[in-house]
């Protein structure tokens, strides 16, 4: 699966994969096989993009076209 969301919104955010990499604690290159869709993205990873884009994760996913974030539970 190609992840097209992960990569346009790092665009729009002006992002690089190198930066989103290291927000993530990872290295670019396995950055950009998530983006791509060559490796499995952590669910923690999609959690952590969720928030710093401040979308929900089944936007991230291309399950729903709404961005908005869903309430956290307590």
């Amino acid at each position: 699966m190609h992840f097209q969301r992960l990569e346009d919104l790092r665009i729009d955010n002006d992002k690089t994969q190198t930066e989103i990499a290291e927000y993530l604690g990872c290295q670019r290159e396995v950055y950009r096989r998530y983006e791509k869709g060559t490796r499995q993205i952590p669910i923690d990873f999609l959690i952590n993009l969720s928030e710093l884009y401040q979308v929900n994760v089944d936007y991230l996913l291309g399950l729903t076209d709404e961005k908005k974030m869903y309430p956290r539970s307590k």
